[in-house]
């Protein structure tokens, strides 16, 4: 597992401590190592055809990004690159990849600049992530719905 949650407060802190307990219980051989930003390097150290990958999560991920709490947000430039670099370690990965992200572009455009560009990043992530998937799936109120199920 790689997981790119930062601990920023405590709310978030507990939450991160309940994933934990909640994956160790329900997969106590998986391992997980925090990645919050370098996320292209970590999938291509971790993967190989006899490991799963599980990435929790690239919304997650891209606010690390985009709209860090302690750091200067990467330009566009900088962003295009690591996505780009993200990109083409999944296209390359030599063993299954599962990852987890949200769909936050189904409502409302929200009013703040820096919020916009994250909704409209995201979206862009999830296209070119999906281009490279052989299966999409979209959870909604728990139910799976298939997105895509074929070859990338």
């Amino acid at each position: 597992m790689l997981a790119t949650a930062l601990p920023h407060d405590e709310e978030m802190r507990q939450r991160i401590e309940r994933h934990r307990a909640d994956r160790s219980a329900r997969l106590p051989g998986m391992a997980t190592q925090e990645v919050p930003r370098d996320l292209a390097a970590a999938l291509r150290r971790h993967s190989s055809p006899l490991c799963l990958v599980v990435i929790d999560c690239l919304t997650l991920w891209l606010t690390n990004l985009l709209m860090p709490m302690d750091d200067a947000a990467l330009d566009d430039a900088l962003w295009q690159a690591c996505c780009a670099d993200f990109c083409a370690a999944l296209q390359v990965a030599s063993g299954p990849v599962v990852l987890v992200s949200n769909e936050v572009g189904l409502g409302v455009s929200p009013l703040s600049r820096e919020a916009r560009r994250f909704i409209d990043e995201l979206g862009r992530l999830h296209q070119e992530v999906a281009a490279r998937c052989t299966q999409v799936t979209l959870m909604v109120a728990g139910l799976e719905m298939p997105v895509k199920r074929g070859t990338p």
